[in-house]
This record gives structure tokens, C-alpha cells and sequence, in this order.
């Protein structure tokens, strides 16, 4: 039952970060790099209800919920950089990635092997740091709550 929490808060995740980046792109704000750091608040969003659903299921497990809520970041990630490999494909191919990459952290010229490589390397690394910064929200709030 804990895997069907986490793929679908996965899934939230992906949905969240694809509407965010297509209204972007239809607005014309894909080029404003500042804007693309709120697609974090999505991510922690879909962790965050993985992490509340164990903790009102009566899984208090520290470990458990910090990977439960992990493994829902990994998911929205490898989605959503399979919905970017069909958008950049869709767009023009690589023509358009070289557009994004000129207005994201990327230098000189890229491929979309490793545009998505860092994309996911950054999607573990930020999807762990996210866990970890919840679950010691969640570790306090669940502490006090029992005294």
C-alpha cells in the first residue's frame, strides 16, 4: 500500500512540474532562471504529503518515511525528465535544447544525454536533501505531538 502512496505523489509531482514548466514556456518565461528554482516547492510539496500520509497511517519510522518520501522525489524526477526528452523532441529537438540550455547552468554545447544526465544527478541530490529537511520537520512535529 506505501508504494501506491508514493507513485502517486510521484505523479503529482510530474504534473505539478510539467504544468509549471508549459505555462512558462506559453507565457515566455522559460528564460527567466530564477523562476525555474519554485519547481522545487512542487517537488517538496509531493514528498511532503508521502511523508504526512505515513505519519497519519501510523508509520512514525524515521527511516522508513525518509526513504518512502525519496523514493516519491525519484519518481516525479525520472518522469519528469522523460516528459522533458519528449518536449525538447516535440519543440524541435536539439535546436530547442540548445535554446533552454543557453538559459539554464549549462556553457557551451550539449546533447540531450547530458542535459537529462544532470538533470537527474540534481533531481537525487535535491529529492534527498528534501526528504531529509522534511522528515526532521515531521520528527519534531510528531515528537511534541505526543506530549
Amino acid at each position: 500500500m506505501k508504494n501506491s502512496i508514493e507513485i502517486k505523489n510521484g505523479l503529482l509531482i510530474f504534473l505539478g512540474i510539467g504544468i509549471f514548466f508549459l505555462l512558462m514556456d506559453i507565457l515566455g518565461l522559460a528564460d527567466k532562471n530564477y523562476l525555474r528554482i519554485l519547481n522545487a516547492f512542487i517537488v517538496l510539496y509531493g514528498i511532503n504529503k508521502t511523508i504526512q500520509y505515513n505519519f497519519n497511517h501510523s508509520n512514525s519510522d524515521y527511516l522508513e518515511n525518509l526513504i518512502s518520501g525519496f523514493k516519491t522525489g525519484i519518481i516525479g524526477v525520472v518522469l519528469g525528465i522523460i516528459g522533458l526528452i519528449i518536449f525538447v523532441y516535440i519543440k524541435g529537438g536539439e535546436s530547442y535544447l540548445t535554446k533552454l540550455s543557453d538559459t539554464f547552468f549549462f556553457v557551451g554545447k550539449t546533447n540531450i544525454i547530458k542535459y537529462c544526465s544532470v538533470l537527474f544527478f540534481e533531481g537525487i541530490a535535491s529529492s534527498l536533501i528534501g526528504s531529509f529537511v522534511l522528515m526532521q520537520y515531521w520528527k519534531d512535529i510528531v515528537a511534541n505531538s505526543k506530549y
